[in-house]
């Protein structure tokens, strides 16, 4: 999918961070926007915000999984096709596990897993029966590592990839490609709208956000891997990435690194 001109691209969590500039960056390529989330205000704003015309605003609140299938039903109506589906909201977590809540580790797994696998298989009859497409699903390095205060999180996040590489090789000969992303920190308003274990936000933005990459920087590159239709793709710098690989290869080493990590 080396030409992003008018595709019509969907993005749920489109008000804010990676979603946002995903909007932005892929406008600026000639494709067509549709910018899911919860926030009509929000979701105007960004529709302001994006260079050429045919954008649509679809709010939606995908903790609501019962009414996506009907909601993709409802898109469809207003396109002639899906040619990207961006699997980006989510919610992350700032808490120890036994100060959390099964209410939000239920919420959390709702939000960053089950209402991706949702929205997927809402969408798949429609790419099957082109016999094109492409799901790209934004998880995250700790979708490859568990890291404390991030129990919920890291196991929605673990969930979804095992998810996607199933789907891949299951679809593989309907020439719809699974693209899983997985950024380490990077510079948006994860940490300030994560969950606390009795479900409160956060409301801080903690120090490995704010030194992150910054988001156009994460966005250019998620737009290269769709171009390149990259199956999964490692966004991260410095001690995140080293610590997907000693996950894989020094297992023991990378759970003593854990338990000197000072989270927040």
């Amino acid at each position: 999918m080396r030409e992003l001109n008018n595709k019509t691209v969907w993005i749920t969590g489109a008000s804010d961070g990676i979603g946002k500039e995903l909007a932005i960056q892929l406008a600026q390529e000639g494709s067509k926007i549709i910018l899911t989330a919860r926030s009509v205000d929000k979701l105007n704003a960004v529709k302001e915000s994006l260079s050429g015309s045919g954008h649509i605003v679809y709010p939606m609140d995908l903790l609501k999984v019962d009414l996506i299938s009907d909601a993709t039903a409802e898109v469809l109506s207003k396109v002639d096709s899906i040619d990207i589906l961006v699997n980006n909201a989510g919610i992350s977590q700032r808490s120890l596990t036994t100060e959390t809540s099964l209410e939000v580790d239920r919420k959390i797994m709702e939000i960053d897993h089950f209402s991706k696998v949702a929205l997927t298989k809402a969408i798949l009859p429609h790419m099957v029966g082109r016999q094109k497409g492409m799901i790209i699903t934004i998880s995250s390095v700790a979708g490859k590592i568990g890291a404390p205060m991030r129990s919920a999180y890291s196991a929605a996040k673990h969930a979804i990839i095992g998810f996607m590489d199933a789907l891949r090789a299951e679809i593989h000969g309907d020439n719809i490609k699974i693209m899983v992303v997985t950024p380490g920190s990077v510079q948006t308003n994860v940490s300030k709208n994560a969950l606390e274990g009795d479900g409160k936000t956060h409301g801080v933005t903690d120090l490995a956000i704010a030194n992150g990459m910054p988001v156009e920087d994460c966005v250019k590159a998620i737009i290269k891997g769709i171009k390149n239709e990259t199956p999964e793709l490692l966004i991260a710098r410095g001690k995140e990435r080293f610590a997907v690989y000693a996950r894989r290869y020094y297992p023991s080493l990378l759970f003593k690194m854990m338990t000197k990590v000072k989270a927040t």
